[in-house]
């Protein structure tokens, strides 16, 4: 190939001082075929096959190195073959005898050829990509995955991102009711890839069965979904473009926070510092552009959306009911009735029509027992020997004078005093601990032990008048003698334990 210096000589010399095309052949040392090529184009055209190349080895075997490739397309990216693996097959099985450099280089064509293309888009105002994201994070000292909902705004390059334990149906209603809240209306349209969160199975011709729950919540806001192509994740990819943006930039290095809530504070005052930047390719900031998304948002809803995993259920008879592989507990007297469970992000909300029977806080383990120890007290009040052996009750953390007042309550009736002393418990159904607590350090003091005289002394507290229990008037009300233990007591004893031994 001839560089441009020589074809700029050889045009000039035949254009400007009329040399044939054999006298600039004799001048330059060329042969007429090449003067007449240099005169038919202004730069080297480079070399052009007239025919397609002959592979006489290789050849044969192109059809199957084609199949490999095509088949390569289906299997999943880590298993698909390399260059040289294809050329060992073909030496292999098939009795290839040439060297691995042709099938290097045809596979190398192949695959720039069959490489997928894409056109640029252009992205109206008012329409989001939402996709989940996983990252590491420390919350509350622990060390776990967490997952991330990201919704992005194509126009403006607008985001929001929020933390969660698990990338579940609440989770993802959740994501959507905070993310439309922090944008101040809703997308016209939304673009998602095919999560089993959103649809339960594709149709012929692209159509999907979608859940219940993202029926519910689009009903709600009125949005239009729209879905990408299975297994084509860049048919969303500005969202794509987002969970990386948002692992690189808000979550490296590994965020330690407290609890999600603060976690999340961080990641949306991220997204509002993030407005202030220019994205490449934009004349203004972020901020400036989201205007024209908000303008085309259609407005909230006067009523939010509930964003829960709804399932219907039956408390056993421990009065338990099971959410997601984890129990949590009702008052006993729902104990074989039929319940609606409502799963949220951080609690569990348990119904029995309209009315909310129990709540209990998110569970994210497996096989766990969520219990308050208040649902069984009336139950235990009626089988007093669960007292000490019942499970809801094992690790309640009450304050010093509750163990007291049940001692002192067992040595003066027996059984009757632990049921007193259950009853006692179960105020704190109606009144806060505190105040309970209060009642019963007060009722120690007055040297009065019952249930009644406790019970009177926390109304006192509650309705902020003084306490007037009078225990003459109250002849029917126990009364606790505490004696103070002497040094002779104890001679007594030892003394008795030596005879009897």
């Amino acid at each position: 190939m001839y560089g441009m210096e020589p074809y700029l000589a050889v045009r000039q010399a035949v254009t400007h001082e009329g040399l044939s095309i054999r006298e600039a052949a004799r001048r330059f040392g060329r042969d007429p075929r090449t003067i007449k090529k240099m005169m038919s184009f202004s730069v080297p055209p480079g070399y052009r096959r007239s025919k397609p190349v002959v592979r006489r080895v290789l050849g044969p075997f192109e059809a199957i190195i084609d199949q490999i490739l095509a088949d390569d397309a289906k299997a999943p990216v880590k298993q698909r073959h390399t260059a040289m693996r294809i050329f060992e097959r073909l030496r292999d099985e098939r009795g290839y005898k040439g060297s691995y450099t042709p099938v290097k280089q045809y596979v190398r064509v192949e695959r720039l050829v069959h490489k997928e293309m894409f056109v640029p888009l252009a992205h109206p105002a008012g329409h989001a990509q939402v996709d989940f994201g996983e990252a590491m994070a420390v919350i509350g000292g622990v060390r776990q995955k967490v997952h991330f909902f990201c919704m992005d705004l194509p126009h403006s390059d607008g985001c929001f991102v929020k933390a969660y334990p698990a990338e579940t149906t609440e989770a993802f209603l959740d994501g959507h009711v905070s993310a439309f809240a922090y944008f101040g209306g809703v997308p016209l349209g939304i673009l998602y890839d095919n999560t089993r969160i959103a649809v339960v199975k594709i149709l012929g011709h692209g159509k999907r069965v979608k859940t219940r729950s993202f029926m519910a919540l689009q009903s709600h806001y009125l949005f239009v979904d729209k879905f990408g192509r299975p297994g084509k994740g860049n048919d969303k990819g500005n969202v794509e473009g987002l969970v990386k943006y948002a692992r690189a930039k808000f979550m490296t290095p590994i965020p330690h926070a407290a609890s999600f809530k603060d976690l999340n504070a961080r990641l949306a005052a991220n997204c509002t510092r993030r407005q202030q930047d220019t994205v490449r390719g934009s004349t203004g900031t972020i901020a400036d552009r989201l205007r024209a998304d908000r303008v085309a948002f259609m407005a909230l809803p006067m009523v939010a959306f509930e964003p829960c995993d709804r399932q219907t259920g039956k408390v056993s008879s421990m009065s338990l009911i099971r959410y997601k592989g984890n129990d949590y507990s009702v008052p006993v007297r729902f104990g074989h009735r039929d319940v609606i469970v409502k799963g949220f992000v951080d609690e569990v909300v348990i119904c029995l029509g309209n009315d909310i029977i129990a709540r209990h806080a998110r569970s994210y383990s497996s096989a766990d027992y969520v219990m308050e120890s208040l649902h069984y007290l009336p139950l235990i009040e009626r089988k007093l020997n669960a007292l000490d052996q019942a499970a809801p009750l094992a690790g309640w953390d009450l304050p010093v004078a509750f163990g007291m007042l049940r001692r002192l309550m067992e040595a003066r009736l027996g059984n009757p005093g632990k049921r007193e002393y259950v009853q006692v418990l179960q105020l704190m159904g109606h009144f806060a601990l505190d105040d309970v607590h209060h009642g019963v350090k007060q009722a120690l003091g007055l040297g009065t032990t019952g249930f009644d005289a406790i019970k009177q002394l926390v109304l006192c507290r509650v309705e902020r008048r003084p306490p007037r229990l009078d225990l003459s008037a109250y002849p029917y009300l126990p009364r606790a003698s505490v004696g103070v233990t002497r040094a002779a007591d104890y001679t007594v004893l030892t003394s008795e334990l030596r005879r009897v031994a």
